[in-house]
């Protein structure tokens, strides 16, 4: 069973875009480049041609990851999101109630994390510890150094 993902319009183009490139640019000069490395000869002693087979093998491989993914792929509709709670999407007010520091991050789907930016994912300990908590909780998330806790300041929407 697959798991469904849900994207921003932003995310979603951009998976599709990974995968047009995957399958109309990078999928053709695999195959070139096997082809190349077939005419230089023995095969069964032929290094070049295992390594462009092997490269092909990865990027079928990707490509069906990616297929996969966009099936299961679902857009939210930002506009109607609940903001009483941290669901897929909310962006989040939280302070650290060890060192008093504030954060701010967007909770989106794995594939669209970047922490640089502030997103992260929901499928991290920390987007997993958020969910479904609302403004004045304390969310107790357990990381590899022991737990950390969270006070929930603030939760908006684009």
């Amino acid at each position: 069973m697959s798991k469904v993902s849900y994207y921003t319009a932003e995310g979603l183009k951009k998976l599709r875009e990974e995968l047009n490139q995957l399958k109309d640019v990078e999928r053709p000069n695999a195959s070139k480049a096997i082809a190349e490395a077939r005419d230089k000869g023995d095969l069964s002693e032929n290094a070049e041609y295992d390594a462009a087979k092997e490269a092909q093998g990865m990027l079928e491989m990707r490509i069906s990851k990616l297929e996969e993914v966009y099936a299961n792929a679902r857009l939210i509709d930002e506009s109607v999101l609940d903001t009483s709670k941290i669901l897929v999407h909310s962006n989040v007010k939280i302070k650290n109630q060890a060192n008093g520091m504030e954060m701010n991050y967007k909770l989106v789907a794995q594939s669209e994390a970047d922490l640089k930016t502030g997103k992260i994912s929901v499928d991290s300990p920390i987007g997993k510890g958020l969910l479904g908590k609302k403004v004045g909780d304390v969310a107790e998330i357990q990381i590899p150094n022991g737990v950390i806790n969270f006070e929930i300041l603030e939760i908006t929407r684009d």
